[in-house]
């Protein structure tokens, strides 16, 4: 009885094996197409993705824009402004640079002696619109494109500091 048993046992497995096999090598050859696929559409994904990016980096970059509208509805307060330049994370002096406005234009803005008028609120209604991020790396070009002082400025410069240490 073990003999006839263990023989019915081995040939079930056998069945078995062979019924699977039949079934999973169409399969196998399916799974390797669809990854073959796969690895070509990756490929090609790949290559939009760098081509898109340099497109990106062609295009000429904006300045500080914003639409007629925009910058008649606006209303900036001093304590938006500042609100604006706080959020932004950013000093009056970086503000300055990149609204192409001074340091005290900034403050009276700020303190409300003066309102910002023309392209000045225009970069402002514009600013709104950016990120930190963007206004980090707006700063960082502004003032890798500023052109380094000549001689004769530095000259005039210490010639001014060597006067006021004198009239002391």
């Amino acid at each position: 009885m073990g003999k006839l048993e263990s023989t019915i046992k081995s040939e079930i497995q056998r069945l078995a094996k062979r019924e699977i096999r039949t079934t999973f090598i169409p399969l196998r050859r399916e799974v390797r197409a669809m990854r073959f696929k796969l690895s070509g559409l990756f490929k090609n994904f790949s290559a939009l993705n760098r081509l898109t990016k340099d497109q990106l980096q062609k295009m000429p970059k904006k300045g500080l824009e914003a639409t007629p509208e925009e910058v008649k509805a606006s209303r900036l307060t001093p304590s938006r402004i500042r609100g604006l330049r706080k959020k932004l994370g950013i000093s009056m002096r970086e503000l300055g640079v990149l609204t192409g406005s001074s340091l005290s234009a900034v403050l009276s803005w700020e303190k409300g002696k003066f309102k910002p008028r023309g392209e000045k609120k225009a970069a402002l209604v514009a600013l709104r619109k950016l990120k930190k991020r963007e206004v980090r790396k707006m700063l960082t070009e502004k003032v890798d494109k500023k052109p380094e002082r000549t001689r004769k400025s530095r000259a005039k410069k210490t010639r001014r500091m060597n006067l006021s240490k004198k009239r002391r």
